[in-house]
């Protein structure tokens, strides 16, 4: 059966001797896509006591990062998305920094993002993440810290304290029963690895074992704020091959469509383009007489879930891409009788056409359609995405000479790869003459193999011929 990721989480925190707690933490667990997309993030930070306003760089941070975070595109990576977001919060804490004292907001910051069946770690500070497993404990932070004398150090790293913000990512496999405890220092600067690993290994609520995190290390000397989250996986996300196929064929494949016939208010005005890999079709929406192209799945790979899944990701994908030079995929307003996705009509020719038509072509209008396949590309790039396929024949030139890029079936969405799948994901998927290399060795692409075929395409519109025969 398809199973969820399901924590159990206790946090606890004490402000000690103190007069105030400088500590923040928390814990977001979305539902539905922002949990299979972004996972569930657990954060502790530590107010730097010697700075200004400690209190308030901590929980801006937190807080700042769950509200941000959760915004971020759903394809991009957790690397990515944690990393913008948190210089965007450290150049906010920097900047009021300087108008009011300096070095005034300052802060650790350790998150815990769990994601499909990955832990991710991004890391700043002295602050702790820990993982107790099979009776070991390991602790996967590193400590910012300079060691003047054996008894005083200070931090090298923290939110707030320079412009440039220098972060620790680390992504660890997650097994079932996997425990991990974060921790600020009025902790782990009084307790020995073992003796925590000793308290949050006993049988116990979570909640008890964190509030004797917290006692034990008062008992122990500490004169600083206390803070711990502990976190227990219960269950990893996981599914059958077959539970994932008989979701994916959940509809129908549609049948050959003709001139005058109606799907789900779309009326068919013919025939558009067919390719062994599916049929595109010039509709009209009876609704809004909007003229679009429905683009439906080959019979020929009913059985296979490679290509249902890549069908799907591409409406996905389209659906997330707000770019002038790359096609329009729209949102389905009404319910699907069948598998089909909708995308705008471009009235125009191909490149593939265009190359033909202009076997002299002039160097500035060369030009000018690289620049907006560039920028096409660039609006990809920055959503994490990869096209490879792009090809002459999988760029469109409208009537006004605006380009836009077609056809997103091979499309890489780095975001979703981190989500652990039973359906293989094929690199090969592009046009022989026009992929990178790195494709047909076996390795996976990146920007530069878009890049490569950018080049090809290129070569091809000066010299009417490709570069390599």
């Amino acid at each position: 059966m398809l199973s969820q990721l399901k924590i159990n989480i206790a946090q606890s925190s004490d402000e000690g001797i103190k007069d105030h707690n400088e500590d923040s933490y928390g814990v977001v667990t979305p539902e539905g896509q922002l949990l299979e997309n972004k996972g569930i993030t657990a954060i502790i930070a530590d107010g730097m006591g010697s700075c200004a306003f400690p209190k308030e760089a901590s929980e801006y941070v937190v807080k700042g990062f769950f509200s941000d975070y959760y915004s971020t595109p759903e394809s991009w990576t957790v690397k990515t998305s944690g990393a913008k977001v948190l210089t965007a919060l450290n150049s906010w804490l920097y900047g009021k920094s300087t108008d009011e004292h300096a070095k005034a907001y300052v802060t650790t910051f350790s998150a815990l993002i769990i994601k499909s069946t990955t832990a991710h770690i991004l890391h700043i500070g002295d602050s702790r993440i820990y993982r107790l497993r099979d009776g070991n404990i390991e602790q996967l932070t590193n400590d910012h810290r300079i060691w003047i004398t054996k008894e005083k150090n200070y931090l090298s790293r923290a939110v707030g304290v320079d412009l440039h913000l220098d972060i620790d990512y680390k992504t660890v496999d997650l097994e079932k029963d996997d425990v991990f405890v974060m921790t600020t220092d009025g902790i782990h600067d009084y307790m020995s690895d073992n003796q925590i690993k000793e308290i949050v290994s006993q049988s116990a609520h979570l909640n008890v074992l964190a509030d004797k995190l917290l006692s034990s290390a008062l008992a122990s000397g500490s004169h600083d704020n206390v803070t711990c989250q502990i976190i227990h996986i219960e269950q990893l996300p996981s599914q059958q091959a077959n539970e994932v196929i008989n979701d994916l064929i959940r509809l129908p494949f549609p049948p050959d469509l003709s001139p005058g016939m109606l799907i789900d208010g779309y009326k068919v005005i013919k025939d558009f383009h067919s390719s062994s890999t599916s049929q595109l079709y010039l509709v009209e929406d009876t609704e809004t007489d909007k003229v679009m192209l429905m683009k439906t799945p080959s019979v020929n790979y009913d059985d296979d879930p490679s290509y249902i899944d890549r069908f799907h990701m591409e409406e996905w994908a389209g659906k997330r891409v707000y770019h002038p030079n790359v096609m329009v995929t729209y949102e389905q307003k009404r319910k699907r009788s069948c598998q089909y996705f909708l995308i705008e009509y471009i009235e125009g020719k191909t490149l593939a056409k265009w190359i033909e038509d202009n076997p002299q072509p002039d160097i500035q209008q060369v030009t000018k359609i690289i620049e907006q396949i560039i920028q096409g590309l660039r609006g990809l790039h920055r959503l994490e995405m990869l096209h490879r396929d792009l090809k002459p024949d999988n760029i469109m030139i409208r009537e006004d000479g605006t380009v836009k890029l077609i056809d997103l079936g091979a499309v890489k969405v780095a975001g979703i790869q981190e989500i652990a799948s039973p359906v293989e994901r094929l690199e090969l998927l592009g046009t022989k003459n026009y992929t990178a290399p790195e494709y047909l060795m076996g390795v996976a692409g990146s920007n530069k193999s878009d890049l490569f075929s950018l080049g090809v395409i290129a070569y091809e519109m000066l010299t009417g011929k490709l570069p390599y025969g």
